[in-house]
């Protein structure tokens, strides 16, 4: 089918940009200034896609004409998708644009990269969406007393606004728990951003949460808006909160008490409408007992907190879970969904699986790629550790943690990558591991 796109903006710099950055990766571009001239245009060239400018006129700045244009459209060509080009001032209303019915925003000035991908996007997002809806993770609660006393306590909490610090070891699901509350908020029509404060630069950390101005350092070449800015009206998650340097943990304080940022390079407060969700791995309350995180941060981010038991402590929701990542991956691999048999079910379960979920998912994972049979029995699982009952306490966790890496190690030769695929850990997780236990 022709790709046809459509751009509305009385800014005629805008125009000519856009243009030229898309013309050649869509068959026709067609630009226009005036607004009122969309119904026509819509009729004539029967665009895939319209990049819709928020404001037109000069004198009126509030984002209203463009929600305006952007029901029209809507209701005279339900089929198009709809980029908003808003400014930084108006995400607010991009976000209100979304509810109505956009599929996305470009925030002002724009990055080429950005911009592309996301109009491309826009192109595929009738069959974007629906993948996403058939494969996207799901929150398999289990029938477990522990995952079950999650659920009630997530049920009461995810309809507030109230801050969460969500706790449990690697590869529990912190992420996937993250993601329901945000779905089960008042928020879930709003954007969830996530950062993994783990792997942020410690020089970048402010431009990553507060964004910045052109200019204000080497690489700043364009104003950018932070992740605070970018969740406003949804939820913004932290994972690994405990990863943050103590002398930028008041910065992120002052933020959140205030609930403004001010970009680097700039002197200008900006208001933020955000959801806080944290989580992290550690023991936040020793950290504040040693020094090393804030008690008044560690006070703020846990309203109420979650934690997320183990999976050695839910062995009966492992049966559902393994169902899960073989109909998950048979799907992603076309293959056809095999039947686990009954005794590597019960080796599968008497696991004490360190990596958690993670590690699950990766070992069904590798067991349909490499099985060509209907049936999944023991040998076509990567279980190289002896079976590991937990009502065995004989062996600490991380007696066990670090058998489990070192045999991992063993196995792929060293291979770091494969090793922390292996156990279902980020590199960066299995090296602070490796320092740990002094491996």
């Amino acid at each position: 089918m022709k790709k046809t796109l459509l751009i509305v903006d009385d800014n005629k710099d805008v125009l000519s940009a856009v243009k030229m950055l898309m013309r050649a990766k869509v068959d026709e571009v067609i630009t226009e200034s005036n607004p009122s001239s969309i119904p026509v245009l819509l009729q004539k060239h029967k665009p895939q896609v319209v990049l819709l400018d928020m404001n037109f006129r000069a004198t009126i700045n509030t984002g209203n004409e463009g929600l305006f244009w952007l029901r029209e459209i809507k209701r005279m060509s339900p089929e198009t998708s709809v980029v908003l080009f808003t400014a930084y001032a108006d995400v607010a209303l991009a976000v209100e644009g979304m509810k109505i019915g956009a599929s996305d925003f470009i925030v002002k000035p724009f990055d080429n990269t950005n911009l592309s991908e996301t109009l491309l996007n826009a192109f595929g997002s009738k069959k974007k969406n629906t993948q996403r809806n058939s494969s996207s993770p799901q929150m398999l609660w289990g029938e477990s007393p522990e995952m079950q006393r999650v659920r009630k306590l997530v049920e009461k909490v995810a309809p507030t606004d109230a801050n969460i610090l969500i706790t449990g070891e690697n590869g529990t699901g912190k992420d996937l728990l993250a993601r329901e509350i945000h779905r089960l908020s008042n928020r879930s029509s709003g954007p969830i951003e996530i950062v993994d404060m783990g792997a942020v630069i410690e020089t970048l950390f402010e431009s990553e949460l507060y964004g910045h101005a052109k200019g204000a350092f080497t690489d700043a070449k364009a104003d950018r808006a932070g992740k605070f800015e970018t969740a406003h009206g949804g939820t913004l998650f932290l994972d690994e909160i405990g990863n943050i340097p103590y002398h930028l943990q008041a910065k992120l304080l002052t933020s959140l008490q205030q609930r403004k940022i001010i970009r680097v390079g700039t002197n200008t407060p900006r208001d933020i409408d955000i959801r806080l969700i944290c989580a992290t791995n550690r023991n936040l309350q020793q950290m504040v007992a040693e020094g090393d995180f804030r008690q008044d941060l560690f006070y703020r981010i846990n309203t109420v907190t979650i934690e997320l038991p183990p999976l050695r402590n839910r062995p009966e929701d492992i049966p559902a879970l393994v169902e899960m990542f073989v109909k998950k991956y048979a799907g992603i691999y076309s293959k056809p969904e095999a039947k686990v048999t009954e005794d590597a079910m019960k080796r599968i379960c008497s696991q004490s699986w360190p990596g958690n979920i993670r590690q699950l998912e990766h070992t069904v994972e590798k067991a349909l790629i490499l099985s060509d049979r209907v049936t999944l029995g023991i040998q076509d699982f990567d279980l190289h550790e002896s079976p590991n009952p937990a009502t065995d306490q004989s062996t600490t966790l991380e007696s066990m943690e670090r058998n489990a890496i070192t045999s991992a190690i063993k196995i792929h030769g060293g291979n770091m990558s494969e090793v922390a695929r292996h156990l279902g850990i980020t590199r960066q997780t299995l090296y602070n591991k490796l320092r740990k236990y002094g491996l």
